[in-house]
């Protein structure tokens, strides 16, 4: 009989590596289970749809169907994995549409789990306005909710990159009301406060109503409550945050880490012989701090399970780590980050300095030019960058790129000022902000002790 594999998750944590795995093995039977509707699709659009930049079906990459005739996998959705059996070597499966229990063997197991969405214990959580926007179930009743009527007061809970998201889709959609509730001191708390508060100043230039500092104490219909007192709602959007989905396979007995994070090693292998894990379900190396951390990204998911199918299929790969980068927009605000922000630099025992520089988007005589903030942080006596924010307007977020190249690579901060990056007035100054940012690092740590 042929080896089988059996994939749990239809997005790119498992279905990247279930094609990496046939592009190896055409002999290899293959299995795929998804307890949703969709497969290999965008979570990260979603905001852009409920704004109305794109349609709902192009968030689908590849459908059940394309999975099937293109690459011969055995794609089955509204298919949940109920439960993982390792010395059995099956996996106990409920059919949610034909309503029947079955259990599939495998040779080998990939785990593509993603995460779960954070829900706090709060009164009122299942009120029907209130969503979730991490799968494409979620953004279809979120849809039908907000098309239903005239949407006068949006509250989107939580100041992360899909709430702000979220909340720029609806002030792009009319909504008249849009307020963003946060318990940190600023939004985006991937950011230093400092840079978050540019942020949060930004919002409220596009008329949104930021209410950080603000904790949450329940949901009534038509209302969240809050220890800063009760905000009306016809809707209320959930951007709290993910946690990794990871309790079958911790139920299987295989190992997890940091925040529940099933543990991987280079190579995608998990504790249990014969089962690879891929995406937001588990750990990653964080190549600056040098410690395990959680990172729920796709980037990340696609990249490791390239990684998971590579060897699967017989070859060898390994996943070296991430640096933590991500961008994202809010109206006419970009943000970037990569690396450790202050609060997790000083955490993993680094001393800094810590370089913040405005300047401009391109030339200053040149038409269009808009500001920048550019924040770095490099290692005192090695000078080795750290991390890195940038704050700014169009053209300002993808500079960060730069940063996390140069993480990457282990740069310096003097190393970074002789970069030799592209220059043109329509694109830069002649010294990139990226550039003077190196700088003012390299002078303050060129000075004294």
């Amino acid at each position: 009989m042929a080896e089988r594999l059996v994939v749990i998750g239809g997005d790119a944590g498992g279905m990247a590596a279930a094609t990496q795995a046939r592009r190896r093995r055409a002999d290899m039977e293959i299995v795929a289970l998804e307890k949703g509707r969709w497969t290999s699709y965008s979570a990260c659009g979603i905001p852009y749809v409920v704004g109305g930049d794109v349609a709902f079906d192009d968030l689908v990459v590849r459908s059940p169907e394309e999975h099937r005739s293109r690459s011969n996998i055995d794609m089955r959705v509204q298919h949940e994995v109920m439960g993982i059996d390792l010395d059995a070597r099956h996996v106990e499966v409920r059919d949610h549409e034909g309503d029947t229990t079955y259990r599939v063997g495998f040779d080998r197991l990939h785990l593509g789990l993603g995460a779960v969405p954070i829900r706090p214990e709060l009164p009122g959580m299942e009120d029907a306005h209130v969503h979730g926007v991490q799968t494409l179930e979620d953004a279809a009743e979120l849809l039908d909710d907000a098309e239903r009527g005239a949407l006068k007061r949006v509250v989107v809970v939580g100041a992360g990159y899909i709430g702000l998201e979220i909340a720029e889709a609806f002030v792009k959609r009319g909504c008249p009301s849009v307020t963003v509730v946060d318990r940190g001191p600023e939004v985006m708390g991937t950011l230093d406060p400092d840079m978050g508060a540019m942020v949060s100043q930004a919002m409220r230039e596009e008329g949104i109503d930021v209410r950080s500092g603000t904790a949450v104490a329940g949901f009534e219909h038509g209302k969240l409550l809050t220890d800063g007192g009760d905000l009306d709602a016809d809707l209320i959007v959930l951007g709290i945050g993910v946690l990794p989905n990871s309790a079958l396979a911790a139920d299987a007995g295989v190992a997890v880490g940091v925040k529940g994070a099933i543990k991987v090693d280079p190579r995608q292998r998990t504790s249990a012989d014969g089962v690879t894990a891929a995406g937001d379900c588990c750990e990653s190396f964080h190549l600056v701090s040098r410690q395990q951390v959680h990172v729920a990204l796709g980037t990340v998911a696609n990249k490791q399970a390239r990684v998971a199918g590579i060897n699967i299929g017989g070859g060898y790969a390994t996943f070296p780590g991430v640096v933590g980068t991500a961008v994202t927009r809010l109206c006419s605000t970009e943000v970037g980050r990569t690396g450790l922000t202050e609060r997790e630099a000083t955490a993993a025992g680094f001393e800094y300095v810590v370089a913040k520089i405005e300047s401009t988007t391109r030339a200053g005589y040149f038409p269009g030019t808009q500001r920048i903030t550019v924040k770095m942080l490099a290692e005192k006596r090695s000078g080795r960058l750290l991390g890195a924010q940038i704050v700014g307007r169009e053209g300002a977020a993808k500079r960060i790129d730069v940063m996390a190249t140069a993480l990457t690579a282990g740069m310096t901060a003097e190393e970074m000022t002789a970069l030799d990056l592209s220059y043109a007035p329509p694109f830069s100054p002649v010294w990139d902000p990226v550039l003077v940012a190196a700088r003012k690092a390299t002078d303050l740590l060129d000075g004294p002790a």
